[in-house]
């Protein structure tokens, strides 16, 4: 009895750690943050950032960085490297 209720908690455990699935954003949810028009700073280092103004809120990302599962259309998520390098801008 004891070991259906541990593998149970484990089964209940891994769940939570899934993906959520994907939602179907609607014509009026569709991705705005402008990533598309900044992919010319990947590969480039963080610092520049710094020179920059942006009209969308942002959040730059670092390996192991706790961030939220929530979706903000018009957020630019700018992931950075541990060497300081800019690899990544998506909205969310």
């Amino acid at each position: 009895m004891q070991k259906w209720a541990l593998a149970g908690a484990a089964a209940l455990l891994m769940a939570g750690c899934a993906s959520p699935a994907p939602q179907n954003l609607g014509d009026d949810m569709v991705a705005s943050c402008g990533a598309e028009d900044l992919q010319n700073l990947i590969e480039q280092p963080k610092a520049v950032l710094e020179t920059m103004r942006f009209s969308q809120r942002i959040r730059v990302i670092t390996p192991g960085m706790a961030v939220t599962m929530d979706f903000a259309p018009n957020r630019l998520n700018i992931h950075v490297s541990d060497a300081g390098i800019i690899t990544a801008l998506r909205c969310g």
